[in-house]
């Protein structure tokens, strides 16, 4: 059974959603210094390379990262990809293209060939969900979105409307996803976001892999 690492990479050169914090990693205790150990030390955000966003990331009160179901987060999932030429996903491609009673759902763009080069830093021009779209998921009741850039939300979106529309209703939403390697299909998704217990429990870093069926 061969299995996917959807995961994007952590370095100081992953990019990150303009205003959260950049990633910094230190040397805090080395071998070659004469310490006992290397230990490194992270400094980075909850929203960092491939992660997950609970309902308290926009929604005062409601529940944390800590706490999502892992039934959730570990299930069969439904890869589906968007053509190159689309930079706002519609209500209509997710009735065209989504299988019915599908729970776990990610979406393959033109967003993953910008993780082929990071250098540029974090793209603006990047795929995402309409508020629309987002309402037409919690129709299917969808429970988990996947998307392969930084957020679901257009860029500069005041509202944030795709987020509340998805998170008040208690459906995951999977961000920063590399599916480059992956093609259209059916899979088992396994997604464990750290489990921070501290602070508002808004997000975490996840690894996520996508194992292929045996039919």
């Amino acid at each position: 059974m061969r299995i996917y690492d959807v995961s994007v990479p952590i370095s100081e050169a992953t990019p990150t959603y303009p205003g959260d914090p950049q990633v910094e990693i230190e040397q805090w205790a080395a071998l070659t210094r004469g310490d006992a150990a290397n230990v490194s030390m992270l400094h980075l955000g909850a929203h960092t390379g491939t992660h997950v966003d609970a309902p308290a990331h926009f929604i005062e009160g409601t529940q944390k990262v800590h706490s999502l179901p892992l039934d959730v987060l570990i299930g069969e999932a439904r890869v589906i990809e968007i053509a190159s030429d689309v930079r706002a996903i519609t209500a209509e491609h997710i009735t065209r293209q989504a299988p019915a009673g599908t729970k776990r759902l990610l979406f393959k763009t033109r967003n993953s060939a910008f993780w082929a080069n990071t250098s540029e830093g974090f793209r603006t021009d990047f795929t995402y969900l309409t508020p629309g779209a987002a309402l037409a998921l919690v129709e299917r009741g969808v429970r988990l979105v996947g998307i392969d850039y930084l957020s679901v939300e257009q860029f500069k979106s005041e509202a944030f409307e795709t987020h509340t529309t998805l998170l008040s209703n208690n459906v995951v939403i999977v961000e920063g996803l590399d599916l480059r390697a992956v093609s259209e299909g059916a899979y088992e998704l396994i997604c464990l976001p750290l489990r921070i217990t501290g602070g508002s429990g808004d997000g975490a870093p996840a690894r996520a892999v996508l194992r292929a069926r045996q039919d």
